[in-house]
Protein backbone atom coordinates (compact mmCIF):
# COMPACT_ATOMS: atom_id res chain seq x y z
CA UNK A 1 0.00 0.00 0.00
CA UNK A 2 0.91 3.52 -1.03
CA UNK A 3 1.09 6.69 1.05
CA UNK A 4 -2.49 8.31 -0.09
CA UNK A 5 -0.13 11.89 -0.76
CA UNK A 6 1.20 13.45 -3.17
CA UNK A 7 4.95 15.14 -2.26
CA UNK A 8 6.57 18.02 -4.06
CA UNK A 9 9.80 17.70 -4.28
CA UNK A 10 11.97 20.90 -4.30
CA UNK A 11 13.06 22.44 -7.55
CA UNK A 12 14.50 25.22 -8.66
CA UNK A 13 12.59 28.89 -8.53
CA UNK A 14 12.14 30.11 -12.26
CA UNK A 15 14.92 31.27 -13.85
CA UNK A 16 17.39 30.05 -11.36
CA UNK A 17 20.46 28.43 -13.34
CA UNK A 18 21.07 25.21 -11.27
CA UNK A 19 24.07 24.26 -13.02
CA UNK A 20 27.40 24.70 -10.94
CA UNK A 21 30.67 23.43 -10.90
CA UNK A 22 30.87 21.05 -8.65
CA UNK A 23 34.70 20.57 -9.21
CA UNK A 24 35.37 24.68 -7.84
CA UNK A 25 33.01 23.41 -4.88
CA UNK A 26 35.26 20.73 -3.96
CA UNK A 27 38.05 23.02 -3.33
CA UNK A 28 36.27 24.75 -0.64
CA UNK A 29 36.80 21.37 1.28
CA UNK A 30 40.42 20.99 2.18
CA UNK A 31 39.39 17.21 3.86
CA UNK A 32 37.99 15.99 0.42
CA UNK A 33 41.87 16.50 -1.14
CA UNK A 34 43.13 13.28 1.26
CA UNK A 35 43.70 9.57 0.13
CA UNK A 36 42.53 6.73 2.29
CA UNK A 37 44.15 3.56 2.31
CA UNK A 38 46.19 5.00 -1.41
CA UNK A 39 43.27 5.81 -2.68
CA UNK A 40 41.19 8.98 -3.40
CA UNK A 41 39.05 9.36 -0.18
CA UNK A 42 34.91 9.10 -1.57
CA UNK A 43 33.05 10.74 1.75
CA UNK A 44 29.78 9.45 1.30
CA UNK A 45 29.25 9.51 5.12
CA UNK A 46 26.89 13.09 4.54
CA UNK A 47 23.84 12.19 6.99
CA UNK A 48 26.16 11.78 9.74
CA UNK A 49 27.89 14.41 9.73
CA UNK A 50 29.28 16.51 6.85
CA UNK A 51 32.35 18.21 5.50
CA UNK A 52 33.86 21.77 6.42
CA UNK A 53 34.17 24.42 3.95
CA UNK A 54 37.78 26.70 4.18
CA UNK A 55 35.66 29.51 5.07
CA UNK A 56 33.98 27.60 8.47
CA UNK A 57 38.03 26.46 9.28
CA UNK A 58 38.70 29.81 8.69
CA UNK A 59 36.48 31.60 10.76
CA UNK A 60 36.89 29.22 13.91
CA UNK A 61 40.80 29.76 13.84
CA UNK A 62 39.82 33.42 13.36
CA UNK A 63 37.39 33.70 16.63
CA UNK A 64 39.85 32.33 18.41
CA UNK A 65 42.95 34.07 17.71
CA UNK A 66 41.16 37.41 17.21
CA UNK A 67 38.01 37.41 19.66
CA UNK A 68 37.85 34.89 21.83
CA UNK A 69 35.67 36.66 24.71
CA UNK A 70 32.75 36.03 26.63
CA UNK A 71 29.70 36.98 25.85
CA UNK A 72 26.43 39.20 27.01
CA UNK A 73 28.19 39.84 30.34
CA UNK A 74 31.38 42.20 29.51
CA UNK A 75 31.86 45.42 28.48
CA UNK A 76 35.10 45.34 27.17
CA UNK A 77 36.39 45.48 23.50
CA UNK A 78 36.91 41.93 23.44
CA UNK A 79 33.59 40.72 24.62
CA UNK A 80 31.80 43.59 22.34
CA UNK A 81 33.04 41.91 19.40
CA UNK A 82 32.18 38.23 20.42
CA UNK A 83 28.64 39.85 21.32
CA UNK A 84 27.91 41.31 18.32
CA UNK A 85 29.72 38.10 15.98
CA UNK A 86 27.09 35.49 18.27
CA UNK A 87 24.35 37.89 17.83
CA UNK A 88 25.00 38.23 14.02
CA UNK A 89 25.02 34.27 14.32
CA UNK A 90 21.69 34.30 15.55
CA UNK A 91 20.36 36.79 12.79
CA UNK A 92 21.46 34.52 10.06
CA UNK A 93 19.75 31.82 11.34
CA UNK A 94 16.47 33.31 11.71
CA UNK A 95 16.78 34.32 8.01
CA UNK A 96 17.75 30.86 6.87
CA UNK A 97 14.91 29.65 8.64
CA UNK A 98 12.81 32.78 7.84
CA UNK A 99 12.01 32.89 11.54
CA UNK A 100 9.84 35.88 12.58
CA UNK A 101 12.18 36.90 15.17
CA UNK A 102 15.52 36.37 16.73
CA UNK A 103 13.58 35.99 19.41
CA UNK A 104 12.60 32.22 18.34
CA UNK A 105 16.45 31.22 17.28
CA UNK A 106 17.57 29.04 20.90
CA UNK A 107 21.38 27.46 20.61
CA UNK A 108 21.55 24.28 22.13
CA UNK A 109 24.51 21.38 21.61
CA UNK A 110 22.18 20.14 18.69
CA UNK A 111 18.82 18.86 17.44
CA UNK A 112 18.66 16.18 20.38
CA UNK A 113 19.03 18.74 22.99
CA UNK A 114 16.64 20.81 21.34
CA UNK A 115 13.88 17.68 21.11
CA UNK A 116 14.85 17.10 24.97
CA UNK A 117 14.21 20.84 25.98
CA UNK A 118 10.98 20.64 24.26
CA UNK A 119 9.87 17.28 25.61
CA UNK A 120 10.88 18.58 29.29
CA UNK A 121 9.56 22.01 29.11
CA UNK A 122 6.79 22.30 27.05
CA UNK A 123 5.68 18.57 27.40
CA UNK A 124 6.44 18.06 31.32
CA UNK A 125 3.96 21.20 31.58
CA UNK A 126 0.88 20.66 29.21
CA UNK A 127 1.06 17.06 28.84
CA UNK A 128 -1.27 14.83 31.05
CA UNK A 129 -2.14 11.26 32.18
CA UNK A 130 -3.87 9.73 29.31
CA UNK A 131 -2.60 12.20 26.60
CA UNK A 132 -1.25 11.07 23.22
CA UNK A 133 2.09 12.07 21.85
CA UNK A 134 2.02 10.87 17.93
CA UNK A 135 5.14 10.27 16.18
CA UNK A 136 6.01 8.17 13.03
CA UNK A 137 8.00 4.84 12.55
CA UNK A 138 10.90 6.55 11.02
CA UNK A 139 12.22 8.17 13.54
CA UNK A 140 15.61 8.86 14.64
CA UNK A 141 15.98 7.37 18.44
CA UNK A 142 16.44 11.24 19.55
CA UNK A 143 13.06 11.86 18.37
CA UNK A 144 11.77 8.67 19.90
CA UNK A 145 13.68 8.19 23.58
CA UNK A 146 12.27 11.61 24.98
CA UNK A 147 8.58 11.23 24.33
CA UNK A 148 9.02 7.61 25.78
CA UNK A 149 10.54 9.23 28.76
CA UNK A 150 7.89 11.81 28.92
CA UNK A 151 4.95 9.52 28.78
CA UNK A 152 6.69 7.16 31.44
CA UNK A 153 6.66 9.82 33.38
CA UNK A 154 3.57 11.60 33.11
CA UNK A 155 1.02 8.40 32.29
CA UNK A 156 0.93 9.29 28.32
CA UNK A 157 0.73 7.35 25.62
CA UNK A 158 2.82 7.28 22.76
CA UNK A 159 1.27 6.47 19.11
CA UNK A 160 3.44 5.41 15.95
CA UNK A 161 2.48 6.42 12.55
CA UNK A 162 3.02 3.11 9.94
CA UNK A 163 5.10 3.56 7.04
CA UNK A 164 4.37 1.10 3.49
CA UNK A 165 7.16 -0.95 2.06
CA UNK A 166 8.56 1.96 -0.08
CA UNK A 167 9.14 4.16 3.42
CA UNK A 168 6.42 6.72 3.20
CA UNK A 169 4.27 7.71 5.95
CA UNK A 170 0.38 6.36 5.84
CA UNK A 171 -1.71 9.57 6.05
CA UNK A 172 -4.85 7.95 6.57
CA UNK A 173 -3.78 5.90 9.61
CA UNK A 174 -1.93 9.27 10.76
CA UNK A 175 -5.28 11.03 10.22
CA UNK A 176 -6.97 7.84 12.51
CA UNK A 177 -4.63 8.63 15.53
CA UNK A 178 -5.29 12.32 15.23
CA UNK A 179 -7.91 12.30 17.87
CA UNK A 180 -8.79 14.44 21.39
CA UNK A 181 -6.27 12.82 23.11
CA UNK A 182 -3.47 13.82 21.03
CA UNK A 183 -1.72 16.57 22.65
CA UNK A 184 1.77 16.79 20.76
CA UNK A 185 2.85 15.47 17.27
CA UNK A 186 6.80 14.93 16.71
CA UNK A 187 8.06 14.44 13.44
CA UNK A 188 11.47 13.89 11.01
CA UNK A 189 11.32 15.65 8.24
CA UNK A 190 13.63 13.73 6.39
CA UNK A 191 14.59 10.26 7.12
CA UNK A 192 18.40 9.57 8.41
CA UNK A 193 17.46 5.94 7.18
CA UNK A 194 15.93 6.05 4.69
CA UNK A 195 16.19 9.78 2.78
CA UNK A 196 12.30 9.42 2.80
CA UNK A 197 10.88 13.43 2.89
CA UNK A 198 7.87 14.03 4.51
CA UNK A 199 4.60 15.79 3.72
CA UNK A 200 5.37 17.65 6.69
CA UNK A 201 3.31 20.75 5.87
CA UNK A 202 0.36 18.38 5.29
CA UNK A 203 0.78 17.01 8.57
CA UNK A 204 1.41 20.21 10.18
CA UNK A 205 -2.19 21.53 8.72
CA UNK A 206 -4.14 18.28 10.19
CA UNK A 207 -2.36 18.41 13.22
CA UNK A 208 -3.24 22.03 13.47
CA UNK A 209 -7.39 21.48 12.42
CA UNK A 210 -7.23 19.76 16.24
CA UNK A 211 -4.88 22.61 17.97
CA UNK A 212 -2.14 19.71 18.63
CA UNK A 213 1.67 21.41 18.23
CA UNK A 214 4.12 20.06 16.01
CA UNK A 215 7.83 19.61 16.45
CA UNK A 216 9.90 18.86 12.91
CA UNK A 217 13.40 17.43 13.57
CA UNK A 218 15.09 19.25 10.50
CA UNK A 219 18.47 17.63 11.10
CA UNK A 220 18.52 16.12 7.74
CA UNK A 221 16.97 18.18 6.24
CA UNK A 222 18.29 21.61 6.25
CA UNK A 223 21.49 21.19 4.29
CA UNK A 224 19.79 19.99 1.38
CA UNK A 225 15.96 21.47 1.15
CA UNK A 226 14.63 25.49 1.59
CA UNK A 227 13.48 25.88 4.81
CA UNK A 228 10.83 28.36 6.21
CA UNK A 229 9.00 27.66 9.46
CA UNK A 230 6.76 30.56 8.69
CA UNK A 231 5.65 28.71 4.91
CA UNK A 232 5.35 25.40 6.96
CA UNK A 233 3.75 26.75 10.36
CA UNK A 234 5.36 24.57 12.48
CA UNK A 235 5.49 25.09 15.99
CA UNK A 236 9.26 24.20 16.81
CA UNK A 237 11.82 23.45 14.29
CA UNK A 238 15.44 21.60 15.30
CA UNK A 239 18.77 21.17 13.54
CA UNK A 240 22.53 20.13 14.34
CA UNK A 241 24.87 22.52 13.15
CA UNK A 242 27.34 19.67 12.11
CA UNK A 243 25.18 18.14 9.64
CA UNK A 244 24.87 21.80 7.65
CA UNK A 245 28.66 22.45 7.13
CA UNK A 246 29.07 23.87 10.66
CA UNK A 247 30.72 22.72 13.76
CA UNK A 248 29.86 19.92 16.15
CA UNK A 249 28.15 20.89 19.91
CA UNK A 250 25.86 23.54 18.21
CA UNK A 251 22.28 23.49 17.42
CA UNK A 252 19.16 25.39 16.74
CA UNK A 253 15.86 24.78 18.43
CA UNK A 254 13.38 27.34 16.93
CA UNK A 255 9.69 27.95 18.58
CA UNK A 256 7.35 30.09 18.26
CA UNK A 257 7.24 32.69 20.31
CA UNK A 258 4.46 32.10 21.69
CA UNK A 259 5.50 29.00 22.66
CA UNK A 260 8.55 29.76 24.18
CA UNK A 261 7.27 32.42 26.55
CA UNK A 262 4.45 30.19 27.81
CA UNK A 263 7.56 27.18 28.49
CA UNK A 264 9.63 27.36 31.94
CA UNK A 265 13.43 27.16 31.40
CA UNK A 266 15.19 23.90 30.95
CA UNK A 267 18.19 24.29 32.73
CA UNK A 268 19.28 27.18 35.79
CA UNK A 269 22.97 29.36 35.83
CA UNK A 270 24.09 32.43 33.99
CA UNK A 271 22.54 34.41 31.53
CA UNK A 272 19.12 32.90 31.52
CA UNK A 273 18.24 35.12 34.55
CA UNK A 274 17.39 39.05 35.64
CA UNK A 275 18.53 38.51 38.49
CA UNK A 276 18.47 35.96 41.53
CA UNK A 277 18.22 36.23 45.58
CA UNK A 278 17.55 33.30 47.71
CA UNK A 279 13.80 34.04 48.01
CA UNK A 280 13.39 34.41 44.30
CA UNK A 281 14.95 33.99 40.51
CA UNK A 282 13.36 35.98 37.90
CA UNK A 283 13.93 34.94 34.58
CA UNK A 284 15.55 36.24 31.61
CA UNK A 285 13.62 37.14 28.61
CA UNK A 286 13.70 35.54 25.29
CA UNK A 287 16.13 33.42 23.69
CA UNK A 288 18.15 33.98 26.57
CA UNK A 289 15.84 31.98 29.12
CA UNK A 290 16.72 28.49 27.54
CA UNK A 291 20.62 29.36 27.07
CA UNK A 292 22.23 29.14 30.67
CA UNK A 293 25.63 28.97 31.03
CA UNK A 294 28.54 30.30 28.83
CA UNK A 295 27.46 29.10 25.44
CA UNK A 296 29.76 27.36 22.35
CA UNK A 297 30.71 30.90 21.12
CA UNK A 298 32.97 29.24 18.67
CA UNK A 299 29.98 26.78 17.32
CA UNK A 300 27.96 29.60 17.12
CA UNK A 301 29.87 31.83 14.91
CA UNK A 302 31.38 28.89 12.94
CA UNK A 303 27.29 27.83 12.08
CA UNK A 304 26.65 31.37 11.15
CA UNK A 305 29.95 31.42 8.27
CA UNK A 306 28.68 27.59 7.09
CA UNK A 307 24.77 29.29 6.65
CA UNK A 308 26.18 32.47 4.83
CA UNK A 309 28.19 29.77 2.67
CA UNK A 310 25.12 27.45 1.90
CA UNK A 311 23.19 30.51 1.32
CA UNK A 312 25.97 31.65 -1.45
CA UNK A 313 24.96 28.62 -2.99
CA UNK A 314 21.46 28.74 -2.98
CA UNK A 315 19.83 25.85 -1.63
CA UNK A 316 17.48 25.81 -4.68
CA UNK A 317 20.16 24.97 -6.58
CA UNK A 318 21.69 22.75 -4.04
CA UNK A 319 18.60 20.43 -4.11
CA UNK A 320 18.40 20.12 -7.63
CA UNK A 321 22.00 18.74 -7.95
CA UNK A 322 21.69 16.74 -5.68
CA UNK A 323 18.10 14.99 -6.97
CA UNK A 324 20.22 14.39 -9.85
CA UNK A 325 22.78 12.92 -8.08
CA UNK A 326 20.36 10.70 -6.51
CA UNK A 327 18.87 9.85 -9.97
CA UNK A 328 22.07 8.60 -10.97
CA UNK A 329 23.07 7.14 -7.80
CA UNK A 330 19.48 5.04 -7.86
CA UNK A 331 20.40 3.54 -11.21
CA UNK A 332 24.16 2.44 -10.12
CA UNK A 333 23.04 0.55 -7.06
CA UNK A 334 20.02 -1.00 -8.92
CA UNK A 335 21.99 -2.14 -11.53
CA UNK A 336 24.38 -4.75 -8.64
CA UNK A 337 22.45 -8.34 -8.51
CA UNK A 338 21.67 -8.66 -4.97
CA UNK A 339 21.29 -5.37 -3.91
CA UNK A 340 18.57 -4.26 -2.20
CA UNK A 341 17.44 -0.50 -1.94
CA UNK A 342 15.83 -0.32 1.59
CA UNK A 343 13.79 3.17 0.80
CA UNK A 344 12.17 3.68 -2.44
CA UNK A 345 9.51 6.79 -1.91
CA UNK A 346 9.07 8.90 -4.31
CA UNK A 347 10.40 11.74 -2.75
CA UNK A 348 13.71 11.33 -1.38
CA UNK A 349 16.88 13.31 -0.67
CA UNK A 350 20.43 11.91 -0.71
CA UNK A 351 20.10 8.44 1.16
CA UNK A 352 21.33 5.19 -0.42
CA UNK A 353 20.56 2.81 2.34
CA UNK A 354 20.59 -0.52 1.17
CA UNK A 355 21.40 -4.68 1.82
CA UNK A 356 23.51 -7.32 -0.04
CA UNK A 357 22.10 -10.76 0.01
CA UNK A 358 24.25 -12.86 2.04
CA UNK A 359 26.89 -9.82 2.87
CA UNK A 360 26.50 -8.29 6.48
CA UNK A 361 26.54 -4.44 6.52
CA UNK A 362 29.44 -4.12 8.64
CA UNK A 363 31.39 -6.16 5.92
CA UNK A 364 30.39 -4.25 3.60
CA UNK A 365 31.41 -1.30 4.89
CA UNK A 366 34.95 -2.34 5.60
CA UNK A 367 35.76 -3.53 2.37
CA UNK A 368 34.35 -0.51 1.03
CA UNK A 369 36.56 1.77 3.49
CA UNK A 370 39.90 0.00 2.22
CA UNK A 371 38.25 1.17 -1.24
CA UNK A 372 38.60 4.63 -0.21
CA UNK A 373 35.17 4.32 0.47
CA UNK A 374 33.13 5.85 3.76
CA UNK A 375 29.52 4.79 4.07
CA UNK A 376 28.05 4.51 7.51
CA UNK A 377 27.04 0.69 8.24
CA UNK A 378 24.21 -0.33 10.70
CA UNK A 379 21.16 0.92 12.26
CA UNK A 380 21.48 4.20 11.61
CA UNK A 381 20.23 5.13 15.28
CA UNK A 382 17.08 4.11 13.96
CA UNK A 383 16.55 0.34 14.96
CA UNK A 384 12.27 0.97 14.04
CA UNK A 385 13.13 1.26 10.70
CA UNK A 386 15.34 -1.95 10.48
CA UNK A 387 12.43 -3.85 12.39
CA UNK A 388 9.93 -2.49 9.96
CA UNK A 389 12.26 -3.99 6.84
CA UNK A 390 12.63 -7.15 8.54
CA UNK A 391 16.85 -6.31 8.31
CA UNK A 392 19.56 -6.25 10.91
CA UNK A 393 21.37 -3.29 9.78
CA UNK A 394 21.94 -1.42 6.64
CA UNK A 395 25.02 -0.07 4.73
CA UNK A 396 24.26 3.61 3.67
CA UNK A 397 25.54 5.73 1.54
CA UNK A 398 24.21 9.55 2.00
CA UNK A 399 25.14 12.75 -0.57
CA UNK A 400 25.93 16.31 -0.39
CA UNK A 401 26.05 18.88 -3.22
CA UNK A 402 30.24 18.26 -2.94
CA UNK A 403 29.35 14.68 -4.48
CA UNK A 404 30.56 13.50 -8.20
CA UNK A 405 28.93 11.25 -10.08
CA UNK A 406 32.39 9.46 -10.34
CA UNK A 407 32.19 9.10 -6.76
CA UNK A 408 29.10 7.04 -7.55
CA UNK A 409 30.73 5.46 -9.58
CA UNK A 410 33.05 4.19 -7.53
CA UNK A 411 31.15 3.38 -4.94
CA UNK A 412 29.28 0.69 -7.19
CA UNK A 413 32.57 -0.13 -8.27
CA UNK A 414 33.87 -0.85 -4.77
CA UNK A 415 30.18 -2.63 -3.73
CA UNK A 416 30.87 -5.17 -6.73
CA UNK A 417 34.75 -6.19 -5.18
CA UNK A 418 32.48 -6.46 -1.67
CA UNK A 419 30.33 -8.73 -3.52
CA UNK A 420 33.81 -10.75 -5.45
CA UNK A 421 34.98 -10.79 -1.66
CA UNK A 422 32.52 -12.92 -0.19
CA UNK A 423 31.04 -14.66 -3.15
Amino acid sequence: MRATHELTLPVPTPGTNVAFDVDRVRKDFPLLRQQVHGKPLVYLDNAATSQKPQVVIDTLTRYYAEENSNVHRGVHFLSERATEAHEAARANVRRFLNAADTREVIFVRGATEGINLVAQSYGRTHIKPGDEIIISWMEHHSNIVPWQMLCEDKGAVLRVIPINDDGEVLLDEYERLLTPRTKFVALVHVSNALGTINPVKQMIEMAHRQRVPVLLDGAQAVAHLPVDVQELDCDFYVFSGHKVLGPTGIGILYGKADFLERMPPYQGGGDMILSVTFEKTRYNTLPYKFEAGTPHIAGVVGLGAAIDYLQGIGLDRIAAYEQGLLAYGTDVLSAIPGLRLIGTARGKAGVLSFVLEGIHAHDIGTVLDQQGVAIRAGHHCAMPVMQRFGVPATARASLAFYNTRGELDALGRAIRKAIELFS
